[in-house]
């Protein structure tokens, strides 16, 4: 999806095409486009719903108001219903319920959204564009400037739309709306666990935690192609796997599909895109949620744990999120993410964070596996063995085997002398690599990315976490559960 506010929009309209077309990717099934005034919206789509009559941009009956979105609108069917006025919706797109809901509340349509999406509207009568991002950013989206044209604006999903026209780009912060009529972007997502010194208080509620997941995986089934799982083999996709597996059943018999091993396991080798697969579900947020990775252990108190949970939660979309839509979206491929549903994180992230803690008796996420270690059935059957269900956090990428890790602190050895490390470069000042794999990393950061960027450079972990290794398996915890097992 790209749009553009340009002063010149017919000259300008071949650039916005090419701007497009370089995210075909995203969306190889349809590709259109809407211009109007100075402004011009062009979409490339994957259809999921509404596969037959979604193309977009979608346009109301009188051609006063345009949308192009990227993402799922999974209330869409209640939002229809609860209209003040009528309206002749076109399509069976879960979006177009974008545009009414724009009539009724205007800039604030956001706040009635549940979903994952990044969207933008034009308003012919008011020569206004309203673009938008889902709470939390699960959906990548961009916003552009260029000196060469004042007064233009620009949006896209990716960065190589922008590139070539913008000399300005900034990532369009989740949980917001710009107005071009007001010339503001303004926050529309605030819960309360947002501020990190609201610490919750409220006690756990473990058969509240699994019917909201439950419900939110069912959320997520919304689509009308055949869909997948990215399992990592990990408690949090396991889970998710197992929810929808469950629930598929209830619908249907269930077809066997073959998932990818985790995000990295995308591409077009994986045996999803052959099949029709354009859905997939995964299981991020889960550690951000419930402080999850390692380095928890050492929280000095229920204060630091929050506000850490909060930080990670805060920042997905420049990290797991952002991952996890650039690896799909670049096959063709949409991945849903259940633990960053709206009404999970209230509820998750709601709980007192005393209960998240982690002690001798307690392991991480525990309060998560808690709830799927109950059931007010008797006779159901546990959605995960206790193998997978109580195992101790792996990171994905550590999942290699040691051999790998010490393979590459090995290297670095080799790149990185005892000399080096006693004279680092003046430019770092403080922040000075703490071990050769570290430096070796920084080393290729600097070759990579221009001086500046150096400056935004921050501490993946706290400081109480007292942790130097990049890997979770240097961390003490793993390294005592590992020995206990010989």
């Amino acid at each position: 999806m790209t749009q553009t506010f340009h002063p010149d929009v017919q000259k300008f309209k071949p650039t916005a095409l090419r701007m497009a077309k370089a995210i075909r990717h995203r969306g190889p099934d349809w590709s259109g486009n809407f211009v109007a005034n100075d402004t011009i919206l062009a979409h490339e789509r994957l259809s999921i719903v509404g596969v037959d009559s979604g193309a977009q941009p979608l346009v109301n009956d009188n051609g006063t108001l345009a949308l192009a979105v990227n993402g799922e609108i999974y209330n869409h069917r209640i939002l229809r219903k609860g209209l003040k006025t009528p309206y002749n919706f076109k399509t069976h797109s879960d979006c177009e319920v974008i545009i009414p809901l724009y009539l009724e509340h205007g800039v604030d349509t956001p706040k009635f959204l549940d979903g994952m999406f990044s969207w933008v509207l034009f308003d012919k009568k008011e020569n206004r564009v309203v673009a938008a991002r889902d709470p939390i950013g699960i959906t990548s989206f961009y916003q552009g400037w260029s000196s060469q044209t004042p007064g233009a604006v620009y949006f896209a999903s990716e960065l190589k739309s922008l590139h070539p026209v913008c000399d300005k780009i900034m990532n369009f912060p989740p949980g917001h709306v710009y107005d071009s009529k007001a010339n503001t972007t303004t926050r529309y997502f605030e819960p309360k666990w947002w501020d990190p010194t609201n610490v919750p208080s409220t006690p756990v509620d473990y058969k509240l935690i699994r019917e909201s997941l439950e419900k939110s995986v069912r959320k997520r089934l919304m689509a009308e192609v055949p869909y997948g799982v990215l399992l990592s083999g990990g408690l949090d996709s396991s889970l998710v796997a197992a929810i929808a597996q469950r629930e598929t059943q209830r619908q249907q018999e269930l077809s066997s599909h073959p998932v990818a091993n985790g995000v990295d396991g995308v591409s077009s080798n994986s045996g999803l895109i052959g099949l029709g697969v354009k859905m997939v579900l995964s299981g991020e947020g889960s550690d951000e949620i419930f402080g999850g990775y390692l380095y928890f252990h050492a929280a000095p108190s229920k204060e630091a744990f929050h506000d850490e949970t909060v930080s990670r939660v805060k920042n997905l979309h420049l990290a797991d999120c952002l991952r996890a839509n650039k690896s799909t979206s670049a096959w063709g491929v949409e991945a849903r993410v259940p633990f960053l549903d709206k009404h999970f994180l209230e509820v998750s992230m709601g709980v007192d964070p005393q209960e998240k803690m982690i002690t001798k008796d307690r392991i991480e996420k525990y309060i998560l596996r808690k709830a799927f270690d109950t059931s007010d059935d008797p006779d159901a059957k546990p959605y995960l063995p206790d193998s997978i269900l109580w195992r101790q956090k792996e990171q994905f990428s550590d999942g290699v085997g040691y051999g790998w890790i010490d393979a590459l602190k090995d290297n670095a050895e080799l790149h990185v002398t005892d000399e080096m490390m006693k004279n680092p470069k003046p430019e770092w000042g403080d922040d000075v690599p703490d071990t050769k794999e570290g430096y070796w990393y920084r080393m290729m950061f600097d070759e990579l990315f221009p001086p500046y960027c150096a400056s935004t450079v921050m501490r993946w972990t706290p400081t109480w976490s007292k942790q130097t290794d990049p890997s979770g398996r240097a961390v003490s915890t793993h390294i005592a559960k590992y020995e206990s097992l010989e």
